[in-house]
């Protein structure tokens, strides 16, 4: 694995599988991964199809890659645990949603972390706001390939100091630690086919869910996204809401909470689905 951002934590026989969001590092994961680790569980975080480089080499892909990534990834873990968990954080929300929708009988539960199905957050552009519907059309007749839309203040980060040291290395160049500094328009229109087909596919996700998405997310209101979710989905849920963290809710403020709340949910199914020795 040193090729790549990707990283695994010896744990227990419960597992987790953990995946970032567009243009983002598994690095986003890592401090969940630990803190998972430290609760018992296996943890392992996936390196998207395209991501850790270059632009050039995010644009060579598309979402089936992206999810192809993830299932592979799963099936991998799965094989070396009893229970399998699978969260994500942004679009990584979106593809563990769509794993546990397409293959209920491999997730035991499922981490919604600040799900992305629609770029509507408070700082968002507004062209980027209302004019998203296009990119599935512009990138079709290949218009606009070479286009990002960059990242604004405060890149998904209420903590000033934190948020200092992610921007300066975005703007280092190194994908790997902190992910590209803007978001391609052929890749964002790959991820908005990608919310499309896992919104129809959320009422197929029987498995628990654990929401939890910043009150004032930057990105991705709860409205349009946890809310979305909440609805949809056909298995149980509970949700936490964040009230000082913004978008990167793995690595903001709060993330302590969320990583507790996180392992006592998945830490729950895990115990109720446990056999228990009868007395003789």
């Amino acid at each position: 694995m040193s090729d790549t951002a990707e990283f695994q934590f010896e744990g227990g026989r419960d597992g987790v599988l953990l995946i970032h969001g567009l243009t983002g590092t598994p690095t986003e994961m890592r401090l969940v991964g630990k803190g998972l680790n430290r609760a018992g569980f296996t943890v392992v975080g996936v390196q998207l199809a395209g991501h850790c480089g270059t632009e050039d080499d995010l644009l060579a892909t598309t979402w089936q890659d992206w999810y192809d990534s993830v299932e592979k990834a799963a099936e991998q873990l799965r094989g070396k645990v009893d229970r399998l968990f699978v969260a994500g954080l942004s679009m990584g929300a979106v593809l563990a949603l769509r794993l546990a929708a397409v293959r209920p009988e491999w997730v035991s539960g499922v981490g919604v972390f600040g799900a992305t199905f629609r770029y509507d957050g408070w700082s968002m552009p507004w062209i980027e706001r209302r004019f998203n519907f296009l990119l599935p059309v512009l990138k079709s007749l290949g218009i606009g390939k070479k286009v990002s839309f960059q990242e604004q203040p405060p890149y998904g980060i209420r903590d000033e100091r934190l948020r200092a040291q992610v921007t300066s290395a975005m703007h280092s160049g190194d994908s790997k630690s902190a992910g590209l500094p803007g978001n391609p328009w052929f890749a964002v229109a790959e991820m908005m086919a990608l919310a499309r087909d896992t919104r129809r596919r959320l009422p197929q996700v029987t498995a628990p869910c654990f929401i939890a998405h910043a009150v004032d997310d930057d990105v991705a209101s709860v409205r349009s996204n946890a809310d979305l979710v909440a609805r949809r989905v056909s298995g149980p849920i509970e949700i936490l809401l964040l009230g000082d963290s913004y978008h990167m809710i793995t690595i903001d403020r709060e993330r302590r909470l969320l990583i507790e709340r996180t392992a006592d949910f998945f830490s729950r199914i895990a115990r109720d689905a446990r056999p228990t020795r009868m007395a003789a």
